[in-house]
């Protein structure tokens, strides 16, 4: 019996030969006919598109409203201008990550939290359980479509589709009211692939209809992209991952997330245990110098002395070569170091590169 979830789109997934995956609770596509490959190299040379749907939305609304995500959350959100977005991470009573997530900040005390989707439950429960007074909140999740679209060719692609509204212009921006295809949607400057692109949200319901124009209009420059390209380009753009890079376990000072943890707020949930314990490990990349593929779970050793762990590690398409991350002892290595990683007995040379492993030009 199939207790996964399905997203508003599973149906156009399954009649374009998509091959359907487990994933945080949703049924999804792993890839299209044509591969992984392919669907990587379309959102790094031209367009790709991908159901994101399983997200979840939740939406704090109210007079304290902005207290309440400056409670919850690591950064902070109080000169967040309307129409302009945030990550930032929920943290435990020790420090350790709940989820990473992005912030919207929509209108006045009206704010979007975007959150991962096999986290979901856990960080709804959460925040329900420490929301400060005059906040009202609102999961928006079963409600909401998304599709992301990515790659240099969406700058000229998705504007001219807009039939009303204008489009964001910086990067982690957003506006709502923006008409595409009839439909009434909240687009932002967003993305997790390291290359230019739109997210698009809007009702359940309607997300097909944005689905079908896109895929129409994209014509042979658009590919639809599933689950496997969304983790190589991720990991080309070195962005962590719940679950990987971080979890309950790990600091977001430990895995390189400094920038979106303000050890200067008044307070904030896991801020004294931030303050108390200095990260032992970092987030390194490493670029596979050996034979042979570095997955995640597997033993970093310099020399005879193992130093971490990898998180994620895959072949990089665009890179044309092997990168993974790995957290290991905070000082252990620099930049040009050799490491070799432990793939099932055997030890593979890598190399300490800076991150990310590719930026967009």
């Amino acid at each position: 019996m199939d207790l996964d979830k399905k997203t508003p789109l599973y149906d156009r997934h399954v009649a374009l030969k998509g091959k359907m995956v487990s994933f945080g609770g949703y049924t999804m596509p792993v890839q299209y006919g044509k591969g992984i490959l392919a669907e990587h190299m379309a959102v790094r040379t031209k367009m790709g598109m991908f159901d994101v749907s399983h997200m979840g939305e939740v939406l704090f609304e109210g007079k304290g409203a902005l207290a309440s995500l400056n409670h919850l959350l690591s950064n902070d959100y109080t000169n967040l201008a309307i129409g302009k977005v945030r990550y930032g991470t929920m943290l435990n009573e020790e420090g350790g990550v709940i989820d990473d997530l992005i912030v919207y900040h929509l209108g006045e005390d009206r704010y979007m939290v975007v959150v991962n989707a096999a986290t979901h439950d856990k960080d709804a429960a959460h925040m329900r359980a420490n929301l400060l007074p005059d906040t009202k909140f609102t999961d928006i999740s079963e409600e909401t479509g998304l599709i992301s679209l990515q790659g240099p060719m969406t700058k000229s692609f998705l504007p001219a589709l807009v039939e009303g509204g204008e489009l964001p212009e910086k990067y982690y921006s957003e506006k709502e009211h923006v008409i595409i295809g009839g439909v009434d949607c909240l687009v932002s400057r967003t993305g997790y692939t390291g290359e230019f692109g739109y997210e698009i949200f809007c009702p359940a319901d309607k997300v097909g209809l944005i689905w079908d124009l896109l895929l129409e209009k994209g014509g042979d420059d658009l590919l639809p992209c599933g689950l496997g390209a969304r983790d190589t380009l991720r990991l080309e753009a070195a962005m962590p991952l719940y679950g990987h890079e971080m979890d309950e376990t790990v600091s977001p000072l430990e895995t390189g997330l400094d920038f979106a943890v303000k050890l200067n707020k008044e307070e904030f949930i896991g801020l004294p245990a931030l303050l108390t314990c200095p990260p032992k490990r970092q987030r390194i990349g490493l670029k596979v110098t050996g034979r042979g593929i570095v997955r995640e779970e597997e033993d970093v050793y310099l020399g005879d002395k193992v130093i971490g762990r990898t998180t994620s590690g895959t072949y990089c398409p665009y890179l044309k070569g092997a990168c993974a991350m790995a957290l290991v002892e905070k000082g252990s290595v620099k930049i040009g170091d050799t490491v070799e990683a432990d793939v099932r007995g055997r030890k593979v040379a890598c190399e300490v590169v800076p991150l990310p492993f590719y930026k967009r030009k």
